[in-house]
């Protein structure tokens, strides 16, 4: 779950702890990602989630919790992470299925689909600036 915009491990974290701060389940991604980019429209899932399924990222389900909760961290400060940032920012988190090439994948592309809508929202502010 992410704590304040930063992942923490809820298996391990007294509940003490987290008193008084935001907190983002799974289930919670698509309203903080519409937030985030101060949209009304609310999806059934984040770009990070639909880009799992798009690259067949989860099999089993054991990892996708995780996983999905550290790469919306990793997305939200590193809108464009290189590889190694990827690498770096998901070690520690693992996978029974081995799917970690489809992870990498996810998020890239995750990372690409937003970045483009980002642009996109640009240049139609220019156009009506003009």
């Amino acid at each position: 779950m992410l704590a304040d915009g930063v992942e923490i491990r809820s298996c391990v974290t007294p509940v003490a702890n987290v008193v008084g701060r935001s907190i983002t389940t799974l289930e919670g991604l698509p309203a903080l990602y519409a937030e985030q980019k101060a949209s009304h429209r609310h999806r059934r899932c984040t770009p990070l989630q639909q880009a799992f399924v798009d690259e067949q990222a989860l099999h089993c389900g054991y990892c996708f919790n995780g996983m999905t909760i550290k790469g919306s961290e990793l997305l939200a400060q590193t809108p464009k992470p290189t590889e190694a940032q990827i690498r770096a920012h998901m070690n520690g988190h693992l996978c029974r299925c081995g799917t970690y090439p489809r992870v990498m994948k996810a998020i890239q592309l995750a990372s690409a689909r937003m970045t483009e809508r980002r642009d996109e929202h640009r240049h139609r502010h220019r156009l009506l600036a003009a």
